[in-house]
């Protein structure tokens, strides 16, 4: 999505509850109430010592089974008897017994919104037994635009910062955190400085926000860091630019910022590269901002993007040569339309399409001795696709943002 540069300076960001504010009354966080059952550790020994889990199987075995159920079937079988409901009735009592079994299955969040009423959801699908199902709503119950909102993942932890108020461009500071253990959101102190459309990282367990758009779409060049340990948000180098992000990602330790903006060019677009260890920010080089033209994902080290152009084939950037080059494999199935979100876990790369249909795509390396690109060669990869296939009442939504979360 193609941003239009305003200015060079900042303007005054408003922020919830200030004056400028009382016309757009609908934005507030609404009360995190759990409707679980939650019986009492008691209650739960007494149940535990009755009849068995499953007849004719340990109750070890049996729990082992039934803590793999997807999560679309919890309603159906808690209603077999009281030891199913007390298990798959409470997601944190559930989550809480496959933890301590060892079991840790990625499933991918789908940030994604409804395309007439612009009402936000999530919709996560399972990618073991590719079944979908809903969490709760995010505290928040105003018209926003679900694209300057940035997801940012953290060991089954999930970070949603900042976003718009629609009907008056008014950036926010919110920052909400998802928790699959307990399946709840928690609201978090503010970011600093209120913002929409900026890059987002996490490096070594820190969340790191820089740059984006203040109140009537002035660009901002302010950062800021988030340490989940503590709770707290502190300033770090300004970019020294005042630019929106299109894309970003974290390669190698460093995040790297871009307008990407789409071709042609009418201006050269602008890239940013940070290192939390210099605090520093530096230019992005030439090849890699001028060829960052789609979304992007790091697999095997590299950096690649979904390119919107060319069939939207998928391409690597081999910072030697400051280049990008198209890898080999057929491009994005025709079933995903844009406009789509692009993550990756490992070695298979993940596409939201419109409908929130899915490709996944598994990338391989063709020269396996140069993995590592060990000895300076260019590393070859290639790629094959499968879809799954949209649920038909999905017709409607679009996707914003989509991460993978183990749980």
């Amino acid at each position: 999505m193609q941003r239009v540069r305003l200015s060079a300076n900042q303007a005054p960001v408003h922020r919830l509850g200030d004056p400028q504010m009382t016309l757009s009354p609908r934005f507030r966080l609404a009360v995190i109430q759990s409707s679980l059952f939650s019986p009492s550790s008691s209650e739960m020994d007494a149940s535990l010592s009755g009849e068995p889990l499953i007849p004719g199987l340990p109750d070890d075995v049996a729990l082992n089974c039934l803590l793999r159920l997807p999560i679309q079937s919890h309603t159906a079988c808690r209603a077999v008897c009281k030891r199913w409901h007390l298990l798959l009735g409470n997601k944190e009592r559930f989550f809480s017994r496959r933890k301590e079994f060892g079991l840790k299955d990625p499933w991918l969040f789908v940030f994604a919104f409804h395309k007439c009423t612009g009402k936000i959801q999530w919709q996560v699908l399972d990618l073991t037994h590719f079944s979908w199902h809903t969490i709760p709503a995010m505290p928040c119950k105003d018209k926003v635009c679900p694209y300057g909102f940035r997801c940012v993942p953290r060991e089954g932890t999930l970070f949603v910062c900042g976003g718009m108020v629609s009907d008056v461009d008014c950036p926010l500071d919110l920052v909400l955190k998802y928790e699959i253990l307990k399946n709840r959101w928690t609201v978090m102190d503010n970011m600093i400085t209120a913002r929409s459309f900026f890059a987002s990282g996490m490096i070594d367990g820190k969340l790191f926000v820089a740059g984006g758009t203040s109140a009537n779409l002035f660009e901002l060049d302010s950062a800021e860091v988030f340490d989940p340990v503590d709770g707290t948000w502190r300033g770090i180098a300004s970019m020294g630019t005042n630019m929106a992000s299109y894309d970003s990602t974290v390669l190698n330790g460093k995040l790297l910022v871009t307008e990407g903006w789409l071709w042609p060019f009418y201006v050269s677009p602008r890239g940013q590269v940070y290192d939390p260890v210099t605090d520093k920010w530096e230019n992005m080089p030439v090849g890699l901002r001028e060829g960052w033209t789609g979304s992007s994902v790091v697999v095997y080290g590299h950096l690649f993007v979904v390119a919107e152009l060319v069939k939207m084939k998928l391409k690597v950037y081999y910072a030697g040569s400051d280049s990008w080059e198209a890898i080999d494999g057929p491009p994005l199935p025709e079933q995903i339309c844009k406009p789509f979100s692009v993550s990756a876990h490992n070695h298979t790369i993940y596409v939201v399409g419109r409908n929130l249909s899915v490709a996944l795509g598994q990338v391989s390396v063709i020269n396996q001795d140069d993995a590592g690109d060990a000895c300076g060669k260019k590393c070859r990869f290639s790629i094959r696709w499968r879809v799954v296939d949209a649920k038909e009442s999905f017709s409607d939504l679009t996707p914003s943002s989509s991460q993978v979360l183990f749980g």
